[in-house]
């Protein structure tokens, strides 16, 4: 048996005794070291069933409304501990990991070797079934990688790295004298802003014009500028990016939103009322963009 699943299998048995609360007086932490020392004595591998393990743990929330939207036939209890588990582990490699050590399609590949193992009879097709469903939905990240990618040299001084540019909006409406606002909502359960690629020959007030239709199906007055972010990501065959985004303020008509169909990673769009807002789960970045607009928009009426 590879290391790696043995690893993999030490974890889920962990998760296991975990979630099935088996002993109540001891942390996950130790359950771990406990079980690493019954069953894989020797085992060169703490540090990775430990970020693994943990990662689980903590990401647990995030995990199962996931597995909820993937299979919304199978409530989370319905789901075999085993199974559910096992989805875990697939899903935070898949979500939350290092895509450099474990690409998308090995971490698919490893969870259905786990079910093979430990599973019942339907359940490697199960698993697969869930995890394929949304790493379809993440845009199947990895897809045509072709091997050789540790050949490649990388540019390593920030100010060279190649710049994608991209464009969105806080998208507002005035309905009855109220505000109202348009979000995406993302299969990590976030309701967040809308934004894609600036496209060439394109300004930035354009694409965001063009993405917030595409996406949403609003069209939308740009108002004024609210912000703009840079940050570095990794490309699997670039290397790192620099990725430019701004923000602008827009208004639309409160019209139906209808969401892009095979938009990677998004599941709903709607609009909420300036009261809803504060209930919405949402990403911490994306708090001070919408925090100034409901600033400037409440101070324009106000003002009126």
């Amino acid at each position: 048996m590879a290391n790696r699943h043995l690893s993999r299998s030490i974890v889920l048995q962990t998760l296991f005794e975990w979630d099935f609360a088996v002993t109540k007086d001891i942390t996950p932490e130790d359950m771990l070291v406990r079980n690493i020392e019954e069953f894989g004595p020797g085992l060169d591998d703490s540090e990775f069933m430990t970020e693994l393990f943990l990662g689980v743990v903590k990401k647990k929330s995030i995990i199962d409304e996931i597995i909820e939207k993937a299979a919304p036939d199978w409530p989370i209890d319905k789901i075999s501990i085993v199974d559910r588990n096992i989805i875990r582990i697939g899903l935070y490699e898949l979500l939350f990991g290092d895509r450099t050590q474990v690409p998308p399609k090995v971490a698919i590949n490893e969870s259905i070797e786990l079910a093979k193992s430990f599973g019942g009879e339907n359940s490697s097709k199960f698993i697969n079934g869930v995890l394929g469903g949304v790493y379809k939905e993440i845009g199947e990240p990895g897809k045509d990688e072709v091997g050789k990618k540790k050949n490649k040299v990388f540019e390593t001084d920030p100010a060279k790295f190649p710049i994608e540019k991209k464009a969105g909006s806080v998208v507002y409406s005035k309905k009855d004298d109220e505000i109202y606002f348009a979000f995406v909502h993302d299969i990590f359960g976030y309701w967040t802003l809308s934004k894609g690629s600036i496209e060439e020959g394109e300004n930035e007030e354009e694409g965001a014009i063009r993405e917030i239709k595409e996406e949403m199906n609003l069209d939308i007055k740009i108002k004024e500028l609210l912000g703009r972010n840079e940050y570095i990501a990794n490309h699997p065959e670039k290397g790192k990016i620099r990725k430019q985004v701004v923000f602008f303020l827009g208004e639309s008509e409160c019209s139906e939103i209808t969401l892009e169909k095979g938009t990677g990673g998004l599941d709903d769009a709607r609009w909420f009322s300036l009261s809803e807002v504060p209930g919405l789960r949402m990403y911490d970045n994306m708090i001070p963009l919408l925090t100034k607009a409901i600033e400037i928009l409440t101070t324009k009426q106000a003002s009126a």
